[in-house]
């Protein structure tokens, strides 16, 4: 009979937290087959996901050692680590550890099976000048299985001669042994039971677990070592312990070596195929390689295309179960980066499924998320509208590389430019999720995936269409100095006319103000207390360059210049790899002053993205980019992954913080990756890789054919107009309006249909000039007439006078 399992106490353990966000490397096999991923940080493995992408399943791994009676440390405190990747490229690692009073070095070489969910790990160790016979080995996982560190359930099992380490939650099993047994084993709770907390009190093993039955669990095994002080360890997951089990056994049934030369095979062969954009790098392609494989590590296995924001927690070492999503979900905005990255690399298949997942997760409103797991689940839900937008640049930019194959994006994109133009331009949140209103980087993007729009709705021989999503698009780029530009900044003294950062508005207004100056803006991640409200014409960010980028605005424009001067002014820094800029000024999403992770204060730090983007700005300019490539490549780390921040202040070593180096948070960030590898590609073409050819020919070589209307719709219901611009009015239903005229009631023709859940009519002003006119609803569809009666007044605005004039 099996003996009674022992249950461990202190259940449920100390409180769960996730490993650091800023990781060394992040690895998987280039085989769908194999659905698990791992990720190190200063040269231990934490997370594994499986078996999504969004899924980790353990916090981390740990070697620890102890003579038994003098000493005890672990990998993280008492060796020095270096990284090397395997083979000429690939997503598999050899870390080298030299233990610190010279007793061993050890080698870790860590890829994953190629047929099954399985983490391959072999370790050698190498005995130095000091090495002490009494030195054991131990090993340490700590579960956080289903997502999670609370309510995981560990134990030992005895199998055919092998203690094997099961760790269990919400039907997930992982199954952990070596190639050879492990001499003893042991589980536990977190904090004062567990084994890792043993050793380093008492130097060794003193009490033996095998249940941990729910908590916080951690399971520690000593390691027996071949005549090669060699072992082979393995852990495995499966919906049941037989799979997992099963899974492990077959793994560690073929030898280790010939795992890693098809691991290595597998990566060297696919970027083989990748376009050769070395000559345009610093560092002859190392980073370009590395970042097409980084971005395709984030890609799901399961749902082709779903490729995640980063395989990481931001500063998880301050963050509980409570942040369940970190970045390791989808963002539209993300994964258009990313799969625009891997089209700039040459690779027309990806970015194909990206887009057919996307459709998939279409709302149907024709939104999408703000971001989802990658089943579609919505973990935030704020309205992004530049987040619709992409896709269906996306959508263009195959479309004009004749990839679509098959597949049919027309539908997609029609409901994606109604939803802009029913719900724009003021957006819930902007790029950086924080503010609504009215952005310049989101319009940026709006007016751009509208053209687009307009250039499916040409092919689709639909003119009246392309006119109607092209006549919006124009009214978007012919109000944007209006809404996001400021005549009276304070930043510059010699600087008044700048574009500003968001000009707020009110998403769910009926007619949300429109105005600059006398706003004031609200930012987040702010104490408690301190003051967080500013004038909304003193912040800036850096995202006016998307006009530049995607061909509505020249490099050379006048406000693009001087808005240039005001953001190097307050949002750049210097480091010794080169400029990087801040999101906007007072930003507070980062890193403390103390080099403390963020925990929902802090102060924000240098985005390497924004140098990127910068590089993009200067090419368009004429100017030389290289500098901006050679900084991407030096704020990544020395396995080439660069970050979402860069530390930007004075070196803080113990926090592992140095300037123009990673900060604690997301390493790598796939948008960074894609970031770079556009950037080299544009330099090969000459112009930025995001560049949409109708924008730039309809906004800067012939604007004669631009559609000049005014917008009145349920969210934008003016109050005053222009006699020379005719009023457009939009609907989702049929509709007429009804004038009030002379005492009586002069019904308009009825609205047109667009086919696409959109309704439009448009009316001449010019008679009502310089006095108003008013008018009911009557919908059609239901042969109702609303009860409020709305008035217009049609104004000659001081600054129309003017501009004729001149």
């Amino acid at each position: 009979m099996p003996k009674p399992r022992t249950e461990a106490p202190g259940s449920p353990g100390i409180d769960p937290r996730w490993a650091r966000g800023d990781k060394d490397g992040v690895g998987t096999a280039y085989t769908p087959a194999s659905k698990i991923w791992f990720t190190l940080w200063n040269g231990i493995i934490t997370e594994l996901y499986y078996p999504y992408v969004d899924k980790p399943q353990i916090r981390e791994l740990l070697i620890t050692y102890s003579d038994g009676t003098s000493f005890c440390h672990d990998e993280i405190h008492g060796m020095k680590m270096k990284i090397d990747r395997l083979g000429n490229i690939s997503m598999g690692y050899r870390i080298t550890c030299t233990e610190n009073d010279e007793r061993f070095t050890l080698v870790k070489e860590i890829i994953t099976d190629h047929y099954s969910p399985t983490l391959l790990l072999k370790l050698k160790i190498i005995k130095g000048k000091n090495w002490n016979d009494n030195i054991a080995f131990y090993l340490t996982l700590y579960p956080h299985m289903d997502g999670g560190g609370n309510g995981n359930h560990a134990y030992v099992l005895r199998r055919n001669g092998y203690n094997v380490l099961f760790a269990e939650k919400n039907s997930t099993y992982l199954a952990m042994r070596g190639n050879i047994p492990f001499p003893l084993t042991t589980v536990g709770f977190v904090g004062d039971n567990d084994g890792h907390a043993d050793l380093l009190s008492n130097m060794r093993i003193t009490k033996e677990y095998d249940n941990a039955s729910s908590g916080n669990v951690s399971m520690t095994a000593r390691l027996e070592f071949d005549s090669n002080m060699e072992i082979v360890l393995g852990i495995s997951f499966g919906n049941s312990e037989v799979s997992a089990l099963s899974s492990l056994n077959q793994a560690l049934s073929v030898p280790f070596e010939k795992q890693e030369a098809k691991f290595i095979s597998a990566w060297e062969k696919k970027i083989a195929n990748l376009l050769d954009l070395s000559s345009y790098s610093g560092d002859n392609g190392l980073l370009y390689r590395s970042s097409y494989c980084t971005i395709m590590t984030h890609e799901d296995k399961t749902n082709y295309g779903a490729i995640t924001a980063s395989l990481s927690v931001p500063w998880g070492e301050v963050s509980d179960d409570s942040n369940r999503g970190g970045y390791h979900i989808v963002w539209s905005r993300d994964l258009f980066n990313a799969a625009t990255g891997l089209l700039a690399a040459g690779d027309l298949e990806t970015p194909l499924k990206s887009l057919i997942y996307l459709e998939a997760n279409q709302l149907e409103n024709g939104s999408f998320q703000q971001n989802f797991w990658i089943n579609g689940e919505p973990y935030w839900v704020g309205v992004q509208l530049d987040q619709t937008a992409y896709p269906i640049m996306l959508a263009y930019r195959l479309s004009k590389m004749n990839a679509v194959r098959r597949f049919d994006p027309t539908p997609m994109v029609y409901k994606a430019a109604a939803f802009l133009i029913a719900t724009g331009p003021v957006t819930q949140q902007e790029r950086w999720e924080e503010n609504s209103g009215f952005s310049t980087s989101t319009i940026a993007a709006n007016i751009t995936g509208i053209i687009c729009a307009s250039y499916f709705a040409r092919l689709d021989n639909k003119p009246g269409l392309a006119d109607f999503f092209a006549s919006f698009a124009d009214f978007l780029e012919r109000n944007l100095e209006k809404w996001t530009v400021t005549h009276n900044g304070t930043i510059l003294n010699d600087v008044t006319t700048h574009y500003i950062r968001i000009n707020p508005a009110d998403f769910e207004s009926e007619c949300p103000i429109e105005d600059i100056d006398g706003k004031m803006v609200s930012l987040k991640n702010f104490p408690p207390g301190s003051v967080n409200v500013f004038p909304a014409n003193t912040i800036v960010s850096t995202g006016f360059l998307h006009l530049v980028r995607y061909g509505i605005r020249r490099p050379d424009d006048p406000i693009i210049l001087n808005s240039l001067k005001v953001v190097d002014s307050v949002l750049k820094t210097d480091t010794p790899f080169g400029p990087v800029w801040h999101r906007y000024n007072h930003d507070a999403y980062g890193q403390t002053a103390e080099g403390l992770g963020y925990a929902g204060t802090g102060i924000g730090r240098g985005w390497p993205i924004l140098t990127g983007e910068r590089g993009h700005y200067e090419l368009a300019a004429g100017h030389d980019p290289s500098p901006f490539v050679k900084a991407l490549e030096s704020f990544g780390s020395d396995t080439m992954m660069i970050p979402e921040q860069v530390w930007d202040a004075t070196d803080i070593p113990e926090k592992h913080l140095h300037l123009g180096k990673k900060t604690g948070s997301a390493t790598p960030l796939v948008w960074a990756h894609a970031e770079y590898i556009k950037l080299l590609r544009s330099i090969r073409d000459g112009m930025p890789f995001d560049q949409v050819e109708e924008v730039r020919k309809r906004y800067l070589e012939d604007r004669s054919l631009l559609l000049n209307y005014e917008v009145w719709k349920k969210n934008r219901q003016l109050k005053e107009v222009s006699p020379f611009i005719p009023i457009r009015f939009i609907f989702e239903r049929p509709f007429r309006l009804l004038i009030n005229k002379d005492g009586g009631i002069e019904p308009t023709a009825d609205s047109m249909n667009t086919n696409i859940g959109l309704y439009y009519l448009d009316f001449d002003p010019s008679p009502y000039k310089e006095s108003s006119f008013s008018f009911k609803i009557f919908w059609i569809d239901t042969g109702r007439v609303e009860d409020t009666v709305f008035t217009i007044s049609v104004r000659i605005r001081e600054e129309t006078l003017i501009s004729k004039a001149l």
